[in-house]
């Protein structure tokens, strides 16, 4: 029996085997040939074993990898799914197999290896779910709880509502579904694009399995067999956005150490022990550094100790490494020691390790902010003071039920009544609970299951109908997305899928005591389903079918705005939905624009850019220079509203590790929530009209001189940096259906986009069309590695190659019957 590789004028790998299997080990192999570099990434990056050739700035995300028990949890996942689903299971280390197969001559054409000293290991049959776990621990978003804590404490509970979008470390997507009725072939059309933060190699790779029992074309994730998120069967197509669904919890830890270890203080008022154990976290250039993991009753502890919060990053005899300090990781809006809610320069933007070519594209020094308060800086006369108890303020919502359950064990907290000094098993004194400081712990489905989903990847390229798809999501586990779907018969769905836990409303919100009870998790959710709506359903991580299951979700422009372009246009055709893919109206724009309209007083310069941005058609295309001059008075407006003593408190660098404070960073939590904070009937008596005022005069004195895509360019996340490329500037930005997301007050860079587009024809596979923002060779300076960017850039897409005569072979391998 013969095993073939074909490649298409893209580069893009077609596989074709005699079994399941052979194809499972064929798309192992080709992934290591074509992608070896970031695929062992990713499998060090699943370890937290990547500082050791990568260096300190991925430190951070090593310690909390390791004492998450990501790897752990890995292997009992795969555990698990031998036990529960054998075909999977052998499915899973065939591919493995081509991985260990393929890995020597991969990096053999990957200059990295080299550069770095690394050499490829050995994948174990648990790596591909370790790679998954690591690729979404922080999708969910669960240190938007430690921001939501320190806005609640410091301005009330209202700004949970006020905060509430999608913010610095979200990945989203569009995704658009369309019936028969909508189509020129009478048959149905997905399409869409995943928002990730783009990274070269690409997070997707388009990819071709077939085999007797399947013939799927799709995109899958590098190092996971399948094709999970988005493919097309022949018959049947499916593709997901994130629900914005909340699913992890972090818990406040009271530990104690004793004679035999650490205790944990459980809801039922006794001390149990935890699990305890050290690990060294190499780092090259540096002595390793010895970490303590724990783990409770709830989940590992990713942050802290019995001796609280400050020491997270160092063991014991060693001084802890502060925020900032040389050689920590830098990650998007993590503020620096004495430049507190500023990044400085060299701050990256990814919740990763960043590189220092992405560093230097993304850092802002303070020096360019105006106004940035600093470590102590003194109030001004007649503001607010600088850390209210609660501020009273803007409620653009009421109250939620996740609200008032956190107010009242807040309430619950504060009047609990010193103790005497309790005593353990061996008789030995302990100061009494209330005065332990806090660790904090991560409880996520799969660490309490051990189940990652997998059993749902075999199923879904088995599909033939939505019906198929449908049961195969029921098996999946996290991220938790909504999926869309359809076929050849003209079935249609639009539902939730993913593991989402029932629990108290107040563990949503911010994290929540662990010796509390009322907190414990007490089975799942059942995962909704919706409808489409004249013919039409689309998901733009708005509040949809996965409302009741989340907080934070993204505004409704990019879904309202997909939506009307549809419906303007009777009937489409695959080959038309560039004109949706690339759509850069700005809806978010108009708080800021109504607030500039109502000014008066202005110098005649200032008037004249005010009447210009009125005038402008709000669509921030690439060469416009009115979408330049807007967005230099929106970061004008935002780093003058950061700079407000009544958010001074919130610009202190917590003590939280620092792979988390991209989520706790001011600058870009007022930037994503200006529109909210514009349109509020009060802001904490802030004078927002003077910002403004104030902004547009800035920028009236001195405006930019080029277009929107001179400085709103492409920052691509690497690993490693090598020779540099002029990166392109592009169209778009956060709130467009082109989401090319700049930071607004940080940067006009982008390093989140679409990772992908895709439209999926239900009526002929062949007019489907594909595309990816680099190529699908991993390897700098391949023929494939940078070609399809002029496409991702014009908003055109490849065709889907399905005719095996239109292909190249490129190898074979005849395998044992």
């Amino acid at each position: 029996m013969t095993t073939e590789t074909y490649r298409d004028a893209w580069g893009i790998p077609h596989l074709r085997a005699p079994d399941v299997l052979a194809l499972a080990r064929a798309q192992g192999r080709v992934t290591a040939l074509d992608r070896a570099w970031q695929i062992e990434v990713e499998r060090h990056r699943a370890q937290g074993t990547s500082a050791a050739f990568l260096g300190a700035p991925a430190l951070s995300w090593d310690v909390l990898v390791r004492r998450a028990r990501l790897d752990d949890t890995a292997r009992r996942c795969f555990a698990t799914l031998e036990r529960r689903d054998a075909e999977t299971a052998r499915w899973v280390r065939s591919y493995v197999d081509g991985v260990n197969e393929g890995l020597a001559d991969g990096a053999r054409r990957a200059p990295e290896f080299a550069r770095t000293g690394l050499a490829p290991g050995a994948w174990q049959p648990w790596t591909p779910l370790g790679v998954w776990l690591a690729t979404h621990l922080l999708f969910a978003g669960f240190p938007a709880k430690l921001w939501r804590e320190q806005a609640v404490r410091h301005l009330g509970p209202g700004a949970v509502g006020l905060f509430a979008t999608d913010g610095p470390g979200t990945a989203g997507s569009n995704g658009w579904l369309l019936s028969g009725d909508r189509t020129e072939t009478g048959l149905p059309l997905l399409a869409g694009d995943p928002h990730r933060f783009i990274e070269d190699p690409g997070v997707y790779q388009q990819i071709r399995l077939s085999c007797p029992e399947f013939d799927v074309v799709g995109l899958a994730v590098p190092g996971v067999p399948g094709i999970a998120h988005f493919g097309h069967t022949g018959t049947v197509a499916w593709s997901v956005t994130n629900a914005m669904a909340d699913y992890q919890d972090l818990y406040r830890e009271r530990l104690r150490r004793t004679g035999a270890g650490v205790q944990a203080l459980d809801p039922d008022g006794t001390w149990r022990r935890a699990a305890r154990h050290t690990e060294l976290v190499e780092t090259a250039g540096e002595r390793p550094l010895e970490i303590e993991v724990l783990e409770t009753a709830r989940g590992p502890v990713i942050a802290g100790g019995p001796e609280g919060l400050t020491a997270e990053a160092a063991p014991a005899e060693q001084a802890p490494r502060p925020a900032g300090a040389a050689g920590t990781a830098k990650v998007p809006g993590a503020p620096s020691a004495g430049e507190p809610g500023v990044p400085s320069a060299g701050t990256a933007d990814v919740p990763r390790a960043r590189s220092a070519e992405a560093a230097d594209a993304l850092g802002a020094r303070s020096a360019d902010v105006p106004g940035t308060p600093s470590a102590g800086a003194a109030r001004a006369p007649g503001t607010p003071s600088a850390e209210p108890a609660v501020m009273p303020g803007a409620q653009p919502t009421e109250p939620t039920e996740a609200t008032e359950a956190m107010d009242a064990g807040e309430a619950a907290e504060a009047a609990e009544a010193p103790g005497a000094p309790s005593a353990d098993a061996s008789g030995a004194a302990h100061a009494p609970a209330h005065r332990f400081p806090t660790a904090l712990a991560l409880r996520y489905p799969p660490r309490v299951t051990g189940d990652l989903g997998f059993g749902a990847l075999l199923p879904l390229l088995r599909a033939r109908r939505v019906e198929d798809v449908d049961a195969a999501f029921d098996a999946w586990a996290e991220p938790v997305n909504v999926v869309q779907a359809a076929d050849t018969e003209g079935g249609l769905l639009h539902r939730v899928a993913g593991r989402v836990p029932v629990r108290a409303a107040a563990n949503l919100v911010q994290p929540v005591p662990a010796w509390r009870p009322g907190h414990d998790w007490r089975g799942w959710h059942e995962t909704p389903y919706a409808g489409l709506t004249d013919g039409i359903a689309v998901m733009a991580n708005q509040r949809g079918p996965a409302a009741p299951l989340g907080v934070e979700f993204a505004p409704p422009h990019r879904a309202d705005r997909i939506r009307a372009l549809l419906t303007e246009r009777g009937t489409w055709t695959a080959a038309a939905t560039a004109a949706v893919h690339t759509d850069t109206h700005l809806a978010s724009a108009a708080p800021l624009l109504d607030r500039l309209a109502a000014l008066d007083g202005l110098t005649p310069e200032a008037a004249r850019l005010r009447d210009r941005l009125l005038a402008w058609d709000r669509r921030m295309d690439g060469d416009s220079t009115d979408a330049a001059v807007h967005a230099a008075v929106r970061t004008a407006v935002v780093r003058r509203l950061a700079a407000h003593p009544v958010f001074a408190a919130l610009a202190e660098p917590p003590a939280h590790p620092e792979v988390l404070l991209p989520w706790l960073a001011l600058v870009p939590r007022i930037g994503y929530a200006l529109e909210h904070l514009l349109r509020a009937e009060e802001l904490y008596g802030i004078d927002r009209d003077a910002a403004v005022r104030a902004a547009v005069e800035e920028v009236a004195a001195a405006p930019p001189a080029g277009t929107w895509s001179d400085g709103h360019r492409l920052a691509p996340w690497r690993a490693l940096p090598g020779e540099p490329y002029e990166e392109p500037g592009l169209s778009g930005d956060h709130d467009c259906v082109l989401c090319t997301s700049a930071v607004p007050g940080l940067t006009d860079r982008a390093a989140r986009g679409p990772a992908a587009r895709y439209v999926w024809d239900l009526a002929r596979r062949e007019d489907s069309r594909w595309v990816v923002p680099f190529g699908a060779d991993g390897v700098p300076g391949a023929p494939h590695h940078r070609d399809q960017l002029p496409l991702w850039l014009g908003g055109e897409l490849a065709p889907v190659v399905t005719d095996w005569a239109q292909l190249t072979l490129e190898r074979t391998e005849e395998t044992d019957d």
